[in-house]
């Protein structure tokens, strides 16, 4: 017999720092409704992890550190993380159980979920004593689970839990692009009250993956490379679409999603029968509305955020489609694309996706759900880091990353970091 008292859940799409005031207000209203519930057994969160507002760089922290004061010492304070995330002294401090996403992309959000309810419970019911121990890998890089060696080392820790006082194991990524002390790459293991375990594990896979870390990211491409490389795999297998990759342009990491450099290139090489998910580009998405299907207009679009992600596309169009919503399945979950238009390219059948809700591409019933049949394409352009693959892969006959010009601090031996100040690869070859 369980009491479920929820309190309130927000999700916003990546992007700069979150205004002081909406955090604050949000945070509060969170802590009342715990203050309402007391007494509680257990606090169970699902948090993200980097998220920034002006006045605090550990938001999720400073969180924890005030749901702790609240509930006191000897309540249990269990949370869900994403990897691409800090972890931060204040938020283990404040935790008795922590675990995140083990995949990337994130195929295993609701399965990790149910692992961190799961441990909870068992330490309510005195089958546990959660203790976490971590390790500092002191570098930072993409390690994508699709492919080798991530994949393997996932699964060997897969395999580790459950076993041997061993509860969980998470590897936090880090999250490149924020600007923050604790940014860069951990390990964490819970174990049952044995912290020296715990930490003698934590560093052993540490440094497995710190020797790995020259391998972990995929094959980038230019530009060109990459539509070469997909013309050349859908004509291996005409019956699948190359999908390209706009790595970058990915809105998941922060930026708007309107870069235009791979449209243009395909545009300007005369490459036909594309589809493109998306353009963020709300005023065009309006232009759209306001002509109808079947409309044919000149159309500035993309482009618009900055000047990094490449020149707006001017183009006589066709209106193909209009949506009041359009949507896209991730997991179990459903997301908006907002107001959304399909429109074409005249004298192609390059067919761009326009959306108001900026949100990277997840699966190709981003193109079905409004009229574009994936299958019938010979190239899709996605824009996306790897969240896309584990629903693309089915389909392509090649997936190819390319890295085309992005405002993403896509590289951090150059980035401008101001507040990261320990010694983390690569921007330090050897920081070890």
């Amino acid at each position: 017999g369980l009491t479920v008292i929820e309190g309130t859940a927000t999700w916003a799409e990546p992007g700069g720092l979150l205004q002081r005031q909406a955090f604050e207000e949000l945070r509060d209203e969170i802590l009342d409704q715990l203050k309402a519930a007391l007494p509680v057994d257990a606090v169970v969160l699902g948090l993200h992890g980097a998220m920034v507002s002006q006045g605090y760089d550990d938001c999720e922290g400073d969180l924890l550190e005030r749901v702790r004061a609240i509930v006191g010492p000897d309540v249990l304070v269990a949370s869900e993380f994403d990897p691409h995330s800090h972890l931060t002294p204040k938020r283990v401090e404040n935790l008795n159980i922590f675990a995140s996403f083990l995949e990337f992309p994130h195929t295993d959000f609701y399965e990790r979920g149910e692992h961190v309810v799961d441990l909870a419970l068992d330490a309510l019911k005195g089958r546990i004593k959660p203790v976490i121990s971590t390790f500092d890998c002191h570098m930072i890089g993409v390690y994508p689970t699709s492919k080798e060696p991530m994949r393997s080392f996932v699964d060997r820790i897969k395999a580790m839990q459950g076993k041997d006082g061993v509860l969980s194991i998470s590897v936090i990524h880090g999250f490149m692009a924020a600007d923050v002390p604790e940014m860069g790459t951990r390990i964490l293991v819970v174990t049952d009250n044995d912290p020296a375990k715990g930490a003698a594990l934590a560093e052993k896979l540490g440094r497995e993956l710190i020797a790995m870390r020259e391998q972990t990211l995929m094959t980038m491409f230019d530009t060109d490379q990459g539509i070469d490389r997909a013309l050349a795999a859908h004509a291996a297998n005409p019956s699948k679409p190359a999908v390209i990759a706009d790595v970058w342009d990915n809105p998941g990491g922060g930026v708007a999603g309107d870069g235009t450099y791979v449209l243009r290139r395909l545009i300007e090489r005369r490459i036909d029968n594309v589809g493109v998910a998306t353009i963020w580009d709300p005023i065009a998405v309006t232009f759209c509305h306001a002509a109808g299907e079947g409309a044919v207009i000149d159309l500035r679009f993309g482009g618009k955020s900055g000047p990094l992600g490449g020149e707006p596309i001017d183009a006589r169009v066709t209106v193909l489609k209009t949506l009041a919503e359009g949507w896209q399945s991730f997991g179990p979950s459903r997301v908006t694309l907002g107001p959304s238009a399909v429109v074409r390219i005249e004298g192609t059948e390059i067919d761009v996706i326009l959306n108001t809700n900026r949100t990277q591409t997840f699966e190709p019933d981003i193109f079905s759900n409004i009229g574009i049949d994936p299958m019938k394409k010979d190239i899709l352009v996605v824009k996306s880091t790897n969240h896309f693959h584990a629903g693309f892969v089915p389909i392509a006959a090649e997936i190819i990353y390319v890295a085309a010009p992005s405002s993403y601090p896509s590289n951090p031996r150059t980035t401008n970091y101001r507040k990261l100040t320990r010694a983390i690869w690569p921007r330090v070859e050897n920081p070890w």
